[in-house]
């Protein structure tokens, strides 16, 4: 696997085969066993957006690999003053062994790829999250024990958690409802080949979507760079909360996921974010142990 720029550029075995690593990776860390197997790379970490997760899994994930993260905010290099990516691609080629970019145009991502000579990792764009999405499948996997033939819905906003939700679960074989408004929905070719290649629904209608899910996934209403929206989007989502009434259309064991941070009242209760916290709680752990394989897969 030379980058990781969409879940879309993975086949199901390269996925399964991530999970895999990264369920080898956890366990033996919790062993005490170190793998070294990056001892003296070095992966540049560009961030346009900033985080708490992607940064600390991703470094840490490094560090316990045997090799270095160097933080690059946007505000720091050339990059934020007008350089252009495909002069900084080729730059930060002949210093590091990798780069893991957040950001917000996917375009960035792809050109980082196009012109670059090491590997790429997505860390976030508006249009994908493909490291998120490994961990999801990691977590449910863990709790459910398999990953075809469940149902999994998303509720909210058809951002770039829902695009790669689509992609990553119905590549595994999982079914797909996604429950937004209707001015607020996924990627349209996203959609078109979910709907080509497994089983997709996408709706207004919040009980038929969450009707019989093995997992329910939620994510705030205003993701970062649309603070503006945020009153607006408040009103338009106002019925897409995960709730207790939300849950009683799931399944009895239903699962519940959420990408963090949570915005408790808004996209999801406390009520229901803390009855399935360990759930919550496994999935932001697993961001460290699915990194660690991606970063194994591209750079070793």
């Amino acid at each position: 696997m030379k980058h990781l720029l969409k879940l879309s550029d993975l086949s199901k075995e390269e996925i399964i085969e991530i999970l895999d690593l990264a369920d080898k990776l956890k366990k033996e860390r919790k062993e005490g066993i170190d793998h070294p197997i990056l001892k003296g790379k070095t992966l540049g970490m560009i961030f346009t957006k900033s985080s708490t997760r992607t940064r600390v899994s991703f470094e840490t994930g490094m560090y316990q690999l045997g090799g270095t993260a160097m933080f690059l905010s946007s505000r720091d290099i050339q990059l934020g003053r007008g350089e252009p990516i495909c002069d900084t691609a080729r730059v930060l080629s002949r210093y590091l062994d990798g780069i893991m970019i957040r950001t917000f145009d996917q375009s960035d991502v792809e050109d980082l790829a196009k012109y670059g000579s090491i590997p790429i990792i997505n860390g976030l764009t508006d249009y994908a999250h493909p490291c998120q999405v490994l961990a999801d499948l990691q977590t449910i996997r863990e709790h459910k024990g398999k990953l075809e033939g469940l149902k999994i819905c998303f509720v909210g906003d058809g951002n770039n958690m829902a695009n790669s939700i689509i992609v990553g679960c119905i590549k595994v074989g999982m079914s797909v409802a996604i429950a937004c408004p209707d001015n607020y929905k996924p990627d349209v070719d996203i959609m078109k080949w979910a709907s080509e290649n497994g089983e997709f629904l996408c709706t207004s209608n919040i009980a038929e979507a969450v009707k019989d899910a093995d997992v329910v996934y939620t994510d705030v209403w205003a993701s970062m760079g649309q603070e503006d929206e945020a009153e607006k989007r408040k009103i338009a989502f106002k019925d897409y909360c995960v709730n207790a009434n939300t849950m009683s259309y799931a399944k009895n064991d239903a699962m519940v996921l959420h990408c963090l941070p949570a915005h408790r009242g808004e996209e999801i209760t406390a009520e229901v974010l803390e009855a399935h916290a360990n759930e919550i709680f496994d999935e932001a752990e697993n961001r460290l142990h699915a990194q660690k394989a991606i970063l194994v897969k591209t750079m070793a």
